[in-house]
């Protein structure tokens, strides 16, 4: 999922790099400092360098279609979208240090596997918190487990237009050999991140920005 660079023109390498720029500034522009300075600074830290592990341990087919684990909706839960975002900058960074992808893509990658997931990990969340019942199992069950399936699909699904749009990969080529396999990542992206909001919902809710035992426990 890691798209090198020689793969995609300099007309959307560049433009996407812009791009990511500007996002990343927003979001360490709004970085919640407080919750940093709450004594989470170090989780957040093991979480970037566990995820680096994670990204680490991927298959692939050809070069650009690998798979691996996002762990963006889980990111969004526990620390909000900006602190998501810069934590999977910091994830990509360090993968293309190690170099499975060129420092050129580095833009169209957070896109399209931090930018994306997590702004629909938070969309998802942001209705269901307003438009559904405050309950615990909304929360684990479509906020965090059914959320990560859609959102690793959906960071699928982009990036198989972005080299079909590219001329990288034909379109039938892409469908038949990628796109099935892909989706069926959606499964372990689910069942795992479902799996730890709800540890951390019952052992450790101060670790989720996004939890509240006042608004999902009490009075249920």
């Amino acid at each position: 999922m890691n798209i090198p660079d020689l793969l995609l023109p300099q007309s959307l390498l560049w433009p996407a790099n812009l791009a990511a720029v500007l996002l990343l500034a927003a979001c360490i522009r709004h970085v919640p400092r407080q919750r940093l300075k709450a004594g989470l600074l170090h989780l957040w830290l093991v979480s970037c360098v566990a995820l680096m592990l994670v990204w680490s341990i991927k298959a692939g087919i050809k070069p650009g279609l690998d798979f691996h684990l996002l762990g963006a909706t889980l990111l969004t839960l526990m620390f909000g979208p900006c602190l998501a975002i810069v934590a999977l900058a910091v994830v990509l960074v360090g993968v293309t240090l190690a170099g499975t992808a060129g420092w050129m893509s580095l833009g169209i990658n957070l896109l399209i596997m931090a930018a994306l997931p997590v702004l629909f990990s938070y969309a998802v969340y942001s209705q269901a918190h307003y438009k559904l019942p405050r309950h615990v199992f909304v929360y684990v069950f479509l906020d965090a487990f059914f959320t990560a399936g859609l959102a690793i699909c959906l960071s699928g699904v982009t990036a198989i237009l972005v080299l079909a749009g590219s001329g990288a990969y034909t379109l039938q080529f892409l469908g038949s050999n990628y796109l099935t396999y892909f989706i069926l990542m959606g499964w372990p992206e689910a069942l795992l991140t479902g799996m730890a909001a709800m540890l951390m919902v019952v052992y450790r809710p101060q670790w989720l920005a996004t939890f509240s035992d006042e608004l999902y426990l009490r009075n249920k």
